[in-house]
């Protein structure tokens, strides 16, 4: 959670009131947040001493003191939640996101902020502010970039552009020489400060730029602003553009830059808006974006959670603590309507809602009861029982058990086992940061056969067993896939071994007072017994196998799993010289 430097004296008096460090420490205990150090008694001469607040990592709004300070407030009851407004209602200036820079960072917003008043704390805020987004929200303005101008210096309107980078020069911030893009690239490489963002751009064969209406140039996001916009404590308008790629981030930035500094125009809370339009999709929007959202939450959901017993009305002044206006539902029974401002992105399900409730009550004053109807007596789950009686009665068969990854390449799941994928089973990661984790495993059997292949050197034979999880797809699931606790084992040697599989698949069975069944169309009862695969193709035509299992007289017969031995071109696959047998199943049909 990042920790959020303020300075002690501007804080207490935006507070009202002076604070011992004791009473400030427990202050934030009630809000959530964590003193982390008061550096009163560490000042020297003229040192202004500091608080250093751990706030948490989603409270964007809190990360500089006019947030923090705001927070505060509300929740003592001391100030309303700031009211928000445009001035002019519609927008007269413009940003228009050509098509050009939209391979790289398409998305752009902005706001103005008229007749603002620095000084040299306000100042450092605004800064420290833009800083602290980039590290957190901006993700290193990878997914998002601030530039902050001087609007006097520019006329707009606004355009963002992709441009060839020997194609424009400008003066970076804080320098005197005009640079060309290749140039500037060159100048900042070493840089400790700007050299660590060039990589998100450097290799695109065009750079993004703010330009105005002259052509000249504002910012390169993500890098750097230019000289030509600086702000300086002389500011009276202030242009404010954000960049980025994603959309809903770009547009969460914006907001909070507005939100925390707006205070200081010559009208308090006074925005003027930015027509974006996107030349790609021809889409206008207006930015920021400071009308409320409506959320909904269950009053008897924030009850049971809290255990409280209150009514809307009460729950809604308790809200109000946290920024939030919350009413009853003239038209839904048990439901408030809660008007979450633009300084609480964080707000996203009625939980986030339920959990404001809780702090603004006081967790210190929440009443101390036990759970009704519930025991507390910690037990395993049913399946971790049946897995066990799957390890044990495997390491008494002489089999060791390993334990693989979960995740695996695309090709070790389907085409090393000569299997095709239909794209109904497998959960696969839509960004693998390398091939080896590619998919969620949907058998067990490529985890046991790497393992045998880095320790093939070992002596024969090599036999090793799992009892883990397997995924799979189902979209008619909350979560569209579901896990499923597999066993499986291999005999690895100079044959196959395929009578020791069957031999420890027989002890398994035993274990779990399963039955072999001679003759399943006579015999009605549990048990179970094995019938020829030729459709499996991971096996060797003619030795492959597929285990049924009837759970109980006149129940449904299922296939639970498949036993053989593994074909050539399978053990080729994974580098492996002798030959192996199988055996997998499905462990769950045994609750």
């Amino acid at each position: 959670m990042p920790t959020i430097p303020v300075d002690k004296e501007d804080l207490f008096k935006l507070l009202g009131r002076e604070y011992t460090t004791e009473e400030f420490d427990e202050l934030c205990f009630e809000y959530g947040l964590e003193l982390d150090e008061d550096t009163t008694n560490e000042c020297v001469g003229d040192e202004r001493p500091q608080l250093k607040i751990e706030i948490p990592a989603n409270r964007y709004d809190m990360l500089c003191i006019e947030g923090i300070a705001q927070a505060l407030n509300e929740f003592l009851g001391t100030k309303e939640t700031p009211n928000y407004t445009f001035k002019p209602i519609k927008p007269e200036i413009t940003l228009t996101i050509k098509q050009s820079v939209e391979p790289i960072r398409q998305y752009a917003a902005g706001a103005i902020l008229r007749n603002i008043k620095f000084d040299q704390r306000r100042y450092d805020s605004f800064i420290a502010l833009q800083d602290k987004l980039h590290s957190n929200l901006c993700r290193n303005r990878t997914l998002v970039a601030i530039g902050t101008h001087d609007l006097d210096t520019l006329t707009p309107p606004f355009t963002y552009e992709g441009i060839s980078p020997k194609d424009f020069k400008f003066v970076p911030l804080n320098q005197s020489k005009e640079m060309n893009g290749n140039e500037l690239m060159e100048f900042y490489e070493k840089d400790k400060n700007i050299g660590k963002f060039l990589h998100i751009i450097k290799d695109s064969p065009v750079y993004p730029l703010m330009l105005d209406s002259k052509r000249t140039v504002a910012s390169m996001p993500p890098i750097i602003n230019s000289e030509h916009s600086k702000i300086t404590l002389n500011t009276k308008n202030v242009f404010i553009d954000v960049t980025g790629t994603d959309k809903t981030k770009t547009e969460i930035v914006v907001n909070q830059i507005v939100a925390m500094f707006s205070r200081y125009c010559l009208t308090p809370f006074e925005i003027e808006p930015i027509q974006v339009i996107s030349e790609h999709n021809n889409e206008t929007r207006i930015t920021p974006t400071i009308k409320p959202r409506i959320a909904e939450a269950e009053i008897s959901y924030i009850n049971s959670c809290v255990g409280l017993n209150y009514s809307g009305e009460e729950i809604s002044k308790l809200l109000k603590k946290m920024s939030l206006h919350a009413t009853v539902s003239k038209t839904k029974q048990d439901i408030i309507e809660v008007e979450v401002p633009i300084t609480r992105p964080d707000i996203l399900h009625q939980c986030d809602i339920m959990e404001d409730v809780a702090v603004a009550y006081g967790f210190n004053n929440l009443t101390k009861t036990k759970p009704k109807g519930q025991s507390l007596v910690a037990a395993p789950l049913p399946i971790n029982k049946v897995a066990d009686i799957f390890r044990l009665a495997s390491a008494q068969a002489g089999f060791l058990e390993v334990m693989p990854l979960t995740l695996c390449s695309h090709d070790e799941n389907f085409k090393f086992l000569r299997t095709i994928d239909d794209n109904t089973k497998a959960v696969k990661l839509e960004n693998p940061k390398t091939i080896e984790y590619q998919v969620v495993r949907t058998t067990l059997l490529p985890g046991l056969l790497k393992t045998i292949k880095e320790n093939r050197k070992h002596s024969l034979p090599i036999k090793v067993f799992e009892s883990g999880d397997v995924v799979f797809k189902n979209s008619e699931l909350e979560r569209g896939a579901f896990n499923q606790r597999n066993w499986a084992a291999i005999y690895a040697g100079k044959t196959s071994g395929f009578e020791f599989v069957q031999g420890l698949l027989g002890k398994i069975m035993q274990t779990l007072r399963t039955p072999w069944l001679e003759n399943p169309i006579e015999s009605t009862g549990r048990g179970y017994w094995i019938e020829e695969d030729k459709e499996n193709p991971t096996f060797f035509p003619g030795r492959g196998a597929k285990i049924l299992f009837r759970h109980s007289q006149g129940s449904k017969i299922q296939i639970i799993g498949s036993i053989g031995a593994l074909h050539p071109e399978v053990m080729t696959n994974f580098e492996i010289p002798y030959a192996a047998s199988s055996v997998e199943i499905n462990a769950e049909v045994f609750l």
